[in-house]
């Protein structure tokens, strides 16, 4: 059975026997973009209210607004405000109203500060929500990286904000799929720098995340592969200044001396060919693109970002704000709903 069909079938299980399901907060992303929209989705879902108690935190004029326009239904619980005691009394899907974004200044499918500080309220509304020990998850929508950045918002994307207000240096990005999960050793940073980040240090601590998760998820040992930074993986110090022999090898001989299962590093042209990707449970990428396009590729409608190392459970969708299919009914829900699913099962076993 597949992996997130067993999920289905055991959420069910302990809903018919009573157990609480737990709270989890859903942000509504960029209102922009197709996040009001799935989100209305997600509210709607009669399989997602059967493993959770899903939380959008959003503003619910847009949610509104999209709901009229695409004729879905408008979720019948909104909080307006709460004294944070409120998400553990909810029994249903319910809309918690954390924006006040002035329509004027909205247009679907535009880049916008202003709509870029809403998305960002509406994290941080579901952090505060998250380290107060009010929601057991918090799952992301889309953000639009360029309106944060119109806003003045200082962070580059969800990863670093989660874990600046989760105060942890020792985080990483890892995307996950049933098929296999790419972590990314450096994450949203241009080029010329990715080689002035690795480190040993740094490739060693994103094994150990790496392996930490995905014993959780998977369920036993997980069998991971260190990918090389340079094409063939430096070819013997062909290419590149041998960041292979000095950084990544003695990053994996660590790992291996502590009982991880990992092997590399190995080319990055051919890691992820069908024999090898049936061998492997993760894959450790040294830069984003290394890992994001084979993922998105093969993974788009079931990957979920998860990011590894803070003091909550924080899931994304894999996608961004589609600007160019907003409020159209265009939306394809699955990302979130995978993600949803995901910080679910985590909730169950962190109890």
């Amino acid at each position: 059975m597949p992996f997130l069909a067993t999920m289905i079938v055991q959420f069910r299980h302990e809903a018919e026997i009573g157990l609480k399901l737990p709270h989890i907060a859903i942000t509504m992303g960029d209102p922009a973009g197709v996040g009001p929209e799935l989100c209305l989705r997600v509210l709607n879902d009669v399989e997602v209210a059967k493993f959770c108690r899903p939380i959008v935190f959003g503003d619910a004029h847009i949610l509104a607004t999209v709901a009229e326009r695409l004729g879905m239904e408008y979720p019948s619980q909104v909080i307006a405000s709460h004294d944070g005691s409120d998400c553990r009394k909810i029994d249903g899907p319910t809309l918690f109203h954390a924006g006040h974004l002035d329509m004027a200044n909205l247009t679907p499918g535009t880049v916008n500060a202003q709509t870029g500080q809403q998305s960002f309220e509406y994290i941080n509304a579901a952090i505060e929500s998250a380290l107060a020990g009010h929601v057991e998850a918090v799952v992301t929508g889309p953000i639009n990286k360029e309106a944060w950045q119109q806003a003045g918002i200082e962070y580059p994307g969800h990863t670093e904000l989660f874990a600046d207000r989760g105060a942890t240096d020792r985080f990483c990005m890892m995307m996950t799929a049933p098929a296999f999960s790419c972590s990314l050793v450096t994450t949203h940073v241009g080029y010329n720098a990715v080689t002035q980040l690795l480190s040993t240090e740094r490739i060693l601590e994103v094994i150990q995340l790496t392996h930490e998760a995905l014993s959780r998820i998977c369920g036993r040992t997980p069998k991971l592969v260190a990918l090389g930074l340079n094409p063939h993986a430096g070819e013997g110090g062909l290419f590149g200044n041998r960041e292979e022999e000095k950084l990544i090898a003695p990053a994996v001989a660590a790992a291996v001396d502590q009982g991880i299962d990992v092997v590399g590093p190995i080319p990055p042209d051919t890691a992820f060919l069908p024999w090898r990707r049936d061998e492997t449970d993760g894959y450790i990428c040294m830069y984003h693109d290394q890992g994001l396009i084979p993922f998105k590729a093969l993974n788009f409608d079931t990957g979920v970002n998860i990011t590894l190392g803070l003091p909550m459970i924080r899931t994304s969708v894999d996608h961004g704000t589609a600007l160019d299919i907003a409020w159209q009914g265009q939306a394809d829900v699955s990302s979130l709903i995978a993600a949803i699913k995901l910080a679910a099962k985590l909730t169950h076993e962190h109890r």
